[in-house]
């Protein structure tokens, strides 16, 4: 397996020594002097000097963490959250200096491949806790084996840890519990008396009412792929009601979809693109794209996970937008055996350290203080970032935005979670398939069956 992921890492460093590989796809951001603001910070800390550094080095006791992360955007949001904690641990530490590289998600899986093909990774790395990711990084022997007994005081939710774990061992910590949901403008609802929808049969007939007020019905990021994987997930959810993601399992271990409700919720996806629920062109746009749509007024609605409720919290967004900012999960369907409690959700990003790390008892170090209850759990909720993967119930302010208190609402109230999107289930090679695939079904390109066809192909 590490032959395998190290050969095809390789390809794609070769490629990424042609095309500058990092440049053009994402954001890159290193930590220099001065450090990103961090006025959520509880603590201010002081900036990293990075100029001359190198990982390793250790003049005068010195020991400088290189961290390769997946959140670009220093300055709100899960970004402005890692910053901080980053910040304060060099400010208790002053001997540590921590050398950021940020790229957004599809740049950056390029970006860890060609790291995982050279001779020196990142001590500290952002991973997502799922098959189609983690698996065989974890078969390569990439990552750091971690003392399970060091977080039993963590408050980890139960189940949290799963992906991040191989046969009694732990590899990573998982930074969020994730929810996928409608983002909806309340005022533009209020203003032409619109409900939030509770079929999806209500969502469509809502859609085109909206269109004929010359406003997007719901934008989508398409261009990425994977929020379409995780919509015909969020489908399957309310078409099945439980059991999806053994449901998916099976089928991967099989090579068989012929299953009903995969057939159902494809269909289901097709019919909404073709009858304009999303904005015109949406398999070409990008996340930020997609959000700005939502946040600067185009856009009715936006379909993201919680991990976007701290546009509640960015100035960024003009404050009639975002205190304006609700949510609701996929509304139920009718026929279908999941109710409104049955949810798209599960535990995705995280961290760990690299097995090779230069300076890895410094990197774990830094990964635990992290994760301490009032490190990320704290700082995250108290700035309306995220729901972490730890009980955040001790820090809760009597302050909360409105899309916290509703996704607190919506977790405490679910009957079932879907797991891990139907993407995610397997290889890496069968998620770059699957995404392809639904992609070219949404728009019309292929059929569902030749959609299904395609992912048992991609079962290995």
């Amino acid at each position: 397996m590490r032959k395998r992921f190290l050969s095809a890492a390789m390809a794609v460093a070769m490629a990424c020594a042609l095309t500058a590989c990092g440049g053009s796809g994402g954001t890159k951001s290193e930590t220099t002097a001065p450090a990103a603001e961090t006025k959520a910070a509880e603590t201010k800390g002081q900036s990293a000097e990075t100029k001359g550094e190198k990982a390793g080095d250790t003049a005068a006791g010195e020991v400088t963490l290189k961290v390769f992360t997946n959140l670009p955007d220093r300055t709100s949001g899960q970004g402005l959250v890692e910053q901080t904690l980053f910040d304060a641990y060099m400010t208790e530490n002053p001997n540590v200096k921590i050398n950021v590289e940020a790229l957004d998600d599809e740049a950056y899986k390029t970006k860890f491949k060609a790291y995982a093909a050279g001779s020196q990774m990142p001590d500290l790395v952002s991973v997502w806790g799922q098959p189609g990711f983690i698996d065989e990084v974890m078969d390569a022997g990439l990552l750091a084996e971690l003392n399970k007994d060091d977080y039993k005081d963590y408050g980890f939710i139960n189940g949290s840890l799963d992906g991040f774990s191989r046969n009694g061992k732990l590899y990573g910590l998982a930074r969020n519990t994730d929810v996928m949901s409608f983002y909806y403008n309340k005022a533009i609802f209020d203003e032409n008396g619109w409900s939030v929808p509770k079929t999806y049969d209500e969502l469509l007939a809502l859609g085109e009412k909206i269109k004929a007020k010359g406003i997007i019905p719901v934008s989508m990021d398409g261009g990425d792929k994977w929020p379409l994987y995780i919509y015909v997930t969020d489908l399957m959810q309310k078409l099945d009601g439980k059991g999806v993601m053994q449901k998916t399992h099976d089928a991967i271990a099989s090579k068989d979809f012929s299953d009903p409700t995969f057939k159902k919720a494809t269909e289901i996806l097709v019919d909404t693109a073709k009858k304009g629920l999303f904005q015109t062109g949406f398999e070409t746009t990008d996340y930020g794209t997609a959000k700005n749509l939502f946040a600067n007024g185009q856009a009715a609605m936006f379909y993201m996970g919680s991990w976007e409720m701290s546009m509640a919290t960015n100035e960024d967004i003009p404050a009639e937008i975002r205190d304006n900012i609700r949510v609701f999960t996929m509304p139920v369907i009718d026929g279908g055996q999941g109710g409104e409690t049955d949810i798209a959700a599960w535990n995705g990003g995280g961290y760990s350290v690299t097995a090779g790390a230069v300076n890895k008892e410094e990197a774990i170090k830094l990964l635990n203080y992290m994760f301490r209850p009032e490190g990320w759990t704290k700082v995250a909720w108290e700035n309306g970032v995220c729901m972490s993967a730890q009980d955040f119930a001790q820090f809760a302010t009597g302050k909360e935005t409105e899309p916290q208190k509703q996704f607190i609402d919506i977790v405490s109230h679910a009957s079932n979670l879907s797991g891990t999107p139907i993407g995610d289930m397997g290889t890496s090679e069968f998620k770059t398939i699957s995404e392809d695939l639904v992609q070219e079904a949404a728009i019309g390109k292929i059929t569902a069956e030749e959609y299904l066809k395609g992912l048992e192909a991609a079962c290995k």
